[in-house]
């Protein structure tokens, strides 16, 4: 059976606390296998049969009626997270970008999204976009550039969630664990 991630969009943000315990039986009951929590800023991992598309209605309509309140739901399974792990940009962000935050997006960029995206570049924030995801490269920390979330989503016209690099490289080697 397939093992998915599930990247939870506004989890313990902005007052949206879930304890990871409460979040994992949410899965569970939902009918998915196997289902873990990594670290506290709503990842999810677990097993099912079911297609993507199927699976985001499903976690997103229960979320929103457990926790009162909408959940984007961006789902990757392991073999698309290997290929993530083995991005190019993410080598070369390795070598002297000091904050890379990947974005995980529901479908790739229409070549507007990316011209908008562009367009909110700054001195310090670069984009790179591979399919279904943003490469924000970034100069300074995060914290300290002015671009925002909220500005960077109305860019794009759609749902995003990002992840720091060591985040991903972190949950990659958890999944190569559990694999071999």
């Amino acid at each position: 059976m397939p093992r998915f991630i599930a990247f939870l969009r506004a989890i313990n943000v902005g007052g949206r606390l879930v304890a990871m315990a409460a979040l994992r039986k949410h899965f569970e009951a939902m009918g998915l296998d196997e289902v873990e929590t990594f670290i506290a800023s709503g990842n999810v991992l677990f097993t099912s049969a079911k297609k993507e598309p199927a699976l985001r209605t499903l976690i997103e309509r229960t979320l929103a009626k457990e926790l009162g309140f909408e959940v984007a739901t961006l789902l990757r399974t392991t073999d698309e997270l290997t290929t993530l792990a083995g991005s190019k940009v993410l080598a070369k962000a390795r070598t002297g970008v000091p904050t890379t935050v990947v974005g995980f997006l529901h479908e790739p960029l229409s070549a507007a999204a990316v011209a908008r995206l562009k367009g909110i570049e700054t001195d310090v924030d670069r984009f790179t976009v591979e399919g279904r995801h943003i490469y924000w490269l970034c100069s300074v920390k995060q914290s300290e550039s002015k671009l925002t979330l909220a500005k960077l989503e109305k860019a794009i016209g759609g749902p995003a969630t990002f992840r720091g690099v060591n985040t991903v490289e972190r949950l990659m080697a958890k999944l190569v664990t559990k694999i071999g």
